[in-house]
């Protein structure tokens, strides 16, 4: 029986020398990726755009367990911040081979019909734009076809873009629609480029992206009964960047407990 072969890239290759930048990454999900990468051998940019006290001390706590990670601000709505924020992280350790687009922002709870038209454009702004600029200059730089190794780029999206999110967030729901659509189109096209482009979906996630009380007060929607941690999320991200999952392209995973 024979087998098939198929070309080296770096959706294979080892963890150690690896370099992944973790949009939004000095808090919640984002913190948590950058905790887990650090010690799984990746060199770690932690982007932020508010709380570089945060971000500095995640950097510090990585780099005291051996870790390599550096913080670095950018607002990742404005594409001169972003590409300043990719030929950073190049000067300082090498090619960008992952990327975790992380960085958003809720715009609130309220009903479409009270909602802001500056908080919605601010939604946008943050939550798709954003995620496309940061592909689009993880694209740049991986792909085969512009001279890179290939690489991973795994966008955080949301079970509210299946939901929808009535009554609360139909804005942010939308905004995660558009990133399921971005991340299922964009993996189609880079695929024979050495890049993987995935998702994963989370639902309620103990984090300060929630106000206080609200994971407790919609468990009961959650058939598992309980929120996640940031923890569980990470750990599914983590998965979708490393070889075990190298046969996966255009997934979106679902990690809510069931929502």
């Amino acid at each position: 029986m024979s087998t098939s072969s198929h070309p080296a890239s770096s959706s294979d290759a080892p963890v150690h020398g690896r370099t992944l930048i973790v949009t939004g990454g000095s808090r919640g999900i984002g913190a948590a990726v950058s905790r887990a990468a650090a010690r799984s051998g990746y060199r770690v940019c932690i982007n932020y755009h508010n709380g570089a006290e945060a971000a500095e001390r995640l950097a510090g706590d990585i780099a005291a367990c051996g870790g390599e990670a550096f913080a670095w601000q950018a607002d990742t709505a404005d594409e001169h911040a972003v590409i300043a924020l990719f030929d950073e992280v190049t000067r300082r350790y090498g090619p960008v081979t992952d990327l975790v687009n992380n960085a958003g922002v809720s715009g609130g709870s309220t009903r479409l019909a009270d909602l802001d038209a500056a908080v919605l454009g601010r939604t946008l702004a943050v939550n798709v734009m954003g995620y496309f600029l940061c592909c689009r200059e993880a694209v740049r730089r991986m792909s085969t076809q512009r001279g890179g190794a290939g690489g991973r780029i795994v966008n955080v999206s949301s079970v509210a873009a299946t939901h929808g999110s009535a009554g609360r967030r139909v804005h942010y729901a939308a905004s995660k629609g558009a990133v399921d659509t971005l991340t299922v189109g964009l993996a189609k096209e880079v695929a024979r480029e050495g890049i993987r482009v995935n998702a994963v979906s989370p639902g309620l996630v103990f984090t300060d992206f929630n106000e206080p009380g609200r994971v407790e007060r919609l468990a009961d929607e959650v058939p598992i009964g309980r929120g996640a941690s940031p923890e569980e999320i990470a750990n599914a991200i983590l998965w979708l960047l490393n070889g075990d999952s190298a046969y996966v392209l255009g997934a979106n995973l679902v990690v809510s407990g069931g929502r």
